[in-house]
């Protein structure tokens, strides 16, 4: 499958430049080829932002990263209309968000006005200023960053914009020997200045229309479905999975089997991303959460106990 290798090919491309970060390449591209967006939470130094700038530079995508700060203001980041004298009028000066990948930077240091400012380009790839809708690029794609470790300046994301995010993830430490070849290979420069595309804009717009034909037959639908409507009823959570994860996780699914070769979707990719897609969605009970309890850890006890259809 021409799509199969295009996926394949991108892995490849990134994981020159992310060593030992296979898993964390796989999540990405299953999000970026079913045009949903990605949360990653991890500690500082970690290749968050290395891993941005080598998705876009293999795809030769245009990049934009947005430093979010608390005095940050909607208007930088979807634009604003900036008077001519010249000609007497007012014209519209694009924001940050009209470009291909873009980098939203430490989200929860913004305040909630400006992180709203993100919610209608992530959801309907377009933004609407001072009465206008601009139409934002079709390859839209938003990787946003986090730091779970410090609270202080921090603004939580909402609800509703933690479920604008298909998935979510860290990348965790690499192994040792995986770190050693990170120092070898930036005794001189980076990488990343070396990564060149590997595949056209075009192509990967056409990977996301792959990932619509590959086949998921209704009952892992329903079990797909069976897996988000269990965190409804789920002991300590106050807060659900919507309905716009039963999607996600489907998309995200097939993407996988895609990434796999495969031309319908298993039990196993619905298992493999159920927790990146559905775990960040849920609002865990205060007391449950003091006693231990863990979004993560509910979503792996569902998906042991949903039935898996033959």
């Amino acid at each position: 499958m021409i799509a199969r290798e295009t996926l394949q090919k991108l892995a490849r491309n990134i994981e020159t430049v992310m060593k030992g970060q296979s898993a964390a390449v796989r999540k990405l591209l299953a999000a970026f080829a079913s045009g949903g967006h990605v949360l990653l939470e991890d500690y500082p130094g970690t290749g968050k932002t290395t891993l941005a700038k080598a998705l876009a530079r293999s795809i030769g995508a245009r990049f934009k990263r947005i430093q979010f700060t608390p005095d940050l203001l909607p208007s930088d980041i979807v634009g604003m209309s900036v008077f001519d004298p010249r000609d007497h009028a007012f014209h519209f000066h694009e924001g940050a968000v009209f470009t291909n990948i873009l980098l939203a930077d430490e989200i929860n240091r913004a305040s909630p006005r400006t992180q709203s400012a993100l919610l209608e380009a992530m959801a309907e790839r377009q933004v609407s200023v001072e009465g206008a809708t601009h139409t934002l690029d079709e390859l839209f794609f938003v990787i946003a960053t986090q730091n779970p470790v410090e609270f202080r300046g921090t603004y939580p994301l909402p609800e509703a914009q933690m479920d604008r995010f298909a998935l979510q993830f860290a990348l965790g430490y690499v192994a040792p020997d995986e770190e050693v070849a990170i120092l070898s290979a930036q005794e001189q420069r980076h990488p990343i200045e070396a990564l060149t595309a590997c595949v056209s804009t075009e192509e990967a717009l056409e990977l996301r229309r792959r990932v619509r034909d590959v086949r998921a037959s209704d009952e892992l639908k329903r079990y797909a479905v069976d897996i988000v409507r269990e965190t409804r009823a789920a002991p300590g959570v106050q807060l659900g999975a919507s309905p716009r994860a039963s999607l996600a996780l489907v998309k995200a699914a097939q993407a996988l089997a895609l990434l796999d070769g495969s031309e319908f979707v298993v039990p196993e990719h619905i298992q493999d991303i159920a927790v990146p897609v559905v775990a960040h969605r849920l609002v865990i009970d205060p007391q449950a959460r003091f006693s231990g309890v863990t979004a993560q850890g509910i979503v792996e006890e569902i998906v042991k106990k949903i039935p898996v259809p033959a």
